[in-house]
């Protein structure tokens, strides 16, 4: 970061016992595949988000601070381009990677190829220049989590994220130039922004040519897997029982037709989701 003075953002995880996830709308909106078109001349000094923010459970991988730290030190100091195509997660891991691309000794040009959601769109926030697709999108809202407890609990838990998401306010105005109570009314009202939108409201600074946007092969059976998993975690579900469910579906065991042959992302998964769904209708908290 060499040009905007941007605000820093809380450091660490304050909130104990609580884990942030991605919203399923914003799943149901991402295209995986949307990538760079094009290796650049210096793509060597380029960074690609076109996963999840943090750990992805599925498939192992997803975007965390400790590879982008290694990534920003293998390159050392001068420009950067980040390339963002991701539906957001760990609102904590995102601000992590905020602060590392903020400290950054040198120039950085931030992408948003296909859509920058929650987590992914703090991100976009470091870049001295933010270009954006036309169809692009941000989506900015305040801080998802799962949590469980009794109310004093949650009412805890409410009192700690609520200088996250003022945090993350700060941020979008500072990058805008608008005010951060504004900034805030998006947040609580979780606000799509398109790319015409995004230019005109501040938070890019230009549209990104057509030619440096193609659609890739994308993970089509990772990123149904983590849509089933959003919803069950959506509905109440606790986090353990929908991994091992969601495990059964992606080993096999989940085939409703007692098989256990093809891929479970594909085959097998709907009709033993459904039952499950079913389920859930009579899933309550405990007292």
């Amino acid at each position: 970061m060499t040009i905007k003075q941007l605000p820093g953002a809380p450091e660490g995880r304050p909130c104990a016992g609580v884990s942030s996830h991605i919203l399923p709308r914003a799943f149901d909106r991402w295209n995986a595949s949307v990538q760079a078109a094009a290796a650049e001349d210096d793509a060597d000094r380029a960074i690609s988000i076109y996963d999840v923010i943090g750990t992805d459970y599925w498939t192992g991988d997803g975007v965390t601070a400790k590879r982008v730290a290694g990534a920003l030190r293998a390159m050392g100091k001068g420009p950067v381009t980040v390339n963002i195509n991701s539906p957001g997660g760990d609102v904590f891991e995102g601000l992590a990677i905020y602060n590392l691309l903020r400290e950054h000794s040198g120039e950085v040009t931030v992408k948003v190829l296909g859509l920058a959601a929650s987590a992914a769109s703090i991100i976009a926030m470091a870049g001295d220049t933010v270009q954006i697709a036309r169809a692009g999108f941000l989506m900015i809202h305040n801080c998802w989590v799962m949590a469980v407890g009794n109310r004093n609990d949650l009412a805890d838990v409410a009192d700690q994220l609520e200088p996250i998401d003022l945090a993350m306010a700060g941020i979008y105005a500072a990058h805008t130039g608008e005010d951060i109570k504004a900034m805030g009314k998006l947040m609580d009202a979780e606000t799509w922004i398109g790319g015409q939108a995004a230019v005109d409201g501040g938070f890019a600074d230009d549209f990104l040519p057509s030619d440096q946007v193609k659609k890739g092969e994308g993970k089509k059976n990772a990123s149904a897997a983590r849509r089933m998993e959003a919803q069950l975690r959506a509905s109440g579900m606790p986090k353990s029982d929908a991994m091992r469910l969601m495990s059964e579906f992606k080993s096999g065991t989940g085939d409703p037709s007692g098989s256990g042959e093809g891929d479970p992302t594909e085959r097998g998964i709907p009709a033993v989701f459904s039952a499950d769904l079913s389920a859930l209708r009579d899933f309550s908290l405990s007292a």
